[in-house]
């Protein structure tokens, strides 16, 4: 019992852990984005990262369950594939 209620809270601190790394990876990437030659079709690309960045910060300040903080990482990793594509497209 105390072994499964151990697992659980790791697993929980993992998730908190995991969070700030993806959003930073996220917020370097939409910053290399917004350096490179921004033209509409990545500028939307680059706005859509912008929105789900704030949102995964807001769930991971918010969060009050393992869930809220895999919404966190899943919004900050869909963050870092639109801006990575951005990235992307504005390579020659």
């Amino acid at each position: 019992m105390l072994v499964a209620a151990l697992l659980v809270l790791t697993s929980a601190a993992a998730w908190a852990y995991t969070c700030p790394v993806v959003i930073k990876q996220a917020e370097d990437l939409v910053k290399k984005a917004e350096a490179g030659k921004v033209t509409p079709e990545t500028r939307q690309l680059i706005d859509e990262a912008k929105k789900l960045l704030g949102e995964a910060r807001a769930h991971h300040e918010n969060a009050r369950t393992k869930r809220d903080h895999g919404d966190a990482v899943r919004k900050a990793r869909t963050a870092v594939a639109f801006a990575e594509e951005a990235i992307i497209l504005q390579t020659p």
